[in-house]
């Protein structure tokens, strides 16, 4: 991928972490870019005209086929490639509406499964900010609020705060 970029030279992304009721990951195996063939959460770029937590619950539907419900923000990873382009992605934790199956967006991945977190922190083929999830010894989430009026000044049609 050259620097030229359709989303221009700030992007944002989100990504999510699903947590069964018997503590299994959500992970995802992506078929393109750095992550091909490595075991992540599922991730993808906000939209125009949607909220960050709204793009992860998306994404996350559009890679598994899994319904979600936004729990809070776990943190932000953010850096600059090349030098040029500032690379920025917030990880949401999420809850799974009960009883659905897996569903792989094959377009774009080669599998989806839930897995130990145990088994994953020592599988060569994890990601390395999965990685460094698994091993945060520190897991406190902002939980989300919502229903604040910002006021008139700037037209906000949305309006969160994950605190």
């Amino acid at each position: 991928m050259g620097v030229e970029h359709k989303r221009g030279k700030v992007w944002l992304a989100v990504s999510g972490l699903v947590i069964s009721p018997d503590g299994k990951w959500l992970v995802v195996k992506k078929k393109y870019g750095g992550l091909k063939g490595k075991w992540s959460l599922p991730a993808g770029f906000v939209e125009p005209g949607e909220t960050a937590d709204e793009a992860a619950v998306r994404e996350i539907k559009e890679e598994t086929g899994v319904k979600c419900t936004v729990k809070g923000m776990i943190g932000l990873r953010t850096g600059v490639i090349k030098g040029e382009v500032s690379d920025n992605m917030i990880l949401f934790m999420l809850e799974a509406e009960p009883g659905q199956s897996l569903k792989v967006q094959e377009s774009e991945l080669f599998d989806v499964q839930y897995r130990e977190p145990r088994e994953l922190a020592s599988d060569p083929d994890a990601s390395v900010l999965l990685k460094y999830i698994l091993n945060s010894s520190d897991s406190s989430v902002k939980p989300l609020i919502d229903g604040i009026n910002p006021g008139e000044t700037f037209g906000y049609t949305a309006y969160k705060i994950f605190l």
